[in-house]
């Protein structure tokens, strides 16, 4: 057995099993002359035993010895969880290609047939080593990984228990907010109809200050509600006729309709998987916005569809006023409004809630727009 110069290895453990001492102290002394730390067992019970002990890097085991041979030493490593991952390489005299293949179906990871060439041992060694190297960097990397995940996923888990939790909040809180509310708004029209003209002129613009925030209260709590019951009063998704939605938003918003000579095209319309009652929500605040912000001609307004890989992408077009690109995600958040209450009235709350009703049934909401030539909102829905 010729061996090559000492090359630059790194301090690694080896276990070489082997019945023949000889053998054992040629390929011990040529490891420990390339930087590695050699161990040797004469037979399959006592390199098992070492293995458990010592935890090699890498095993050279011999395939032919008395008693347990390596095959079996081979599997007996490989059924324990301490020693099934280290890598083992078969040294034999056995070529044919039957008994290699009965060592790899034991567990091993390379084959060298004897008499052994010393850069080929090493060369083995050395890829073995660094594959085994990465495997384990890998693993560990793994296991961070899901424990990044498990935190992530608890961090998640309490997310949304406190998202619950502030919506049955701000649902109690709106909710028991309504009573004391309607009697304070019911009163104070009260004295608006009763005392009007009959005290000065500031008493009456308090009075009707006084009515016009009961008003505007009452309509923050009703949109507070809507936007809180999304997920904690929703129904289970069923087939809804998108069609008869439609329809039965362009009938509750007649009166604007008329008022502003708007035009509302609207195209066949599919079935998706949806709660309806939100579903009704979400149209009729997209429509009815693009009535609202409009110029100075009348509103055109059409509500397409077309179908895409996760359903249905519906949009809602118009002709108004058009928004910067720059709001095009602010829209969308908590009690945003981009334009004053004399201007437009609103709560701030309309886009929010459509946003919310389009995620909780799986979709992405949107808008594409310039100013003074009209928006388009588009959203998405899954099919039946």
């Amino acid at each position: 057995m010729e061996f090559p110069d000492k090359a630059d290895s790194p301090g690694k453990t080896i276990l070489i099993v082997d019945d023949t001492p000889a053998n054992l102290a040629v390929v011990s002394d040529h490891l420990k002359g390339h930087g590695y730390c050699a161990l040797v067992a004469l037979g399959g019970e006592e390199a098992i035993a070492r293995a458990e002990f010592a935890r090699p890097d890498l095993i050279l085991l011999d395939a032919l010895m008395p008693g347990l041979d390596g095959f079996e030493t081979c599997r007996r490593l490989k059924a324990r969880e301490s020693t099934r991952d280290i890598p083992v390489i078969f040294m034999t005299a056995l070529g044919e290609t039957g008994d290699k293949l009965a060592g790899f179906a034991a567990g091993a990871v390379d084959y060298m047939t004897k008499p052994l060439d010393g850069a080929e041992v090493l060369a083995r060694i050395e890829t073995h080593l660094a594959l085994y190297t990465l495997r384990r960097q890998l693993a560990a990397r793994n296991e961070q990984l899901q424990q990044e995940i498990a935190a992530r996923q608890e961090i998640q888990a309490a997310l949304e228990r406190s998202n619950a939790e502030l919506e049955q909040l701000a649902y109690v809180a709106s909710h028991d907010m309504q009573e004391p509310l309607r009697m304070v708004a019911s009163y104070l029209q009260l004295v608006a109809q009763r005392y009007q003209g009959r005290l000065d002129a500031d008493a009456d613009e308090f009075i009707g200050f006084a009515v016009d925030g009961a008003m505007r209260m009452q309509a923050l709590i009703n949109d507070l509600l809507a936007y809180s019951r999304v997920n904690t009063k929703a129904r289970p998704f069923q087939p809804t006729d998108c069609r008869r939605i439609v329809e039965t938003v362009l009938a509750d918003l007649r009166v604007a309709i008329e008022e502003s000579g708007a035009r509302i095209q609207v195209d066949e319309l599919p079935t998706v998987m949806g709660d309806a009652t939100q579903l009704t929500q979400l149209f009729q605040n997209l429509i009815a916005n693009a009535i609202k912000f409009r110029r100075a001609e009348a509103p055109e307004v059409r509500v397409s569809v077309e179908p895409v890989a996760e359903g249905w992408r519906f949009a809602v077009s118009d002709n108004g006023i058009g928004i910067s690109s720059e709001y095009f995600e602010l829209i969308f958040v908590l009690f945003q409004r981009l334009h004053g209450r004399r201007e437009y009235a609103g709560t701030g709350i309309g886009l929010a809630l459509c946003k919310k009703i389009v995620e909780h049934h799986g979709g992405h909401i949107g808008v594409s727009s310039q100013e003074g030539r009209g928006s388009t909102f588009f959203f998405s829905l899954p099919r039946p």
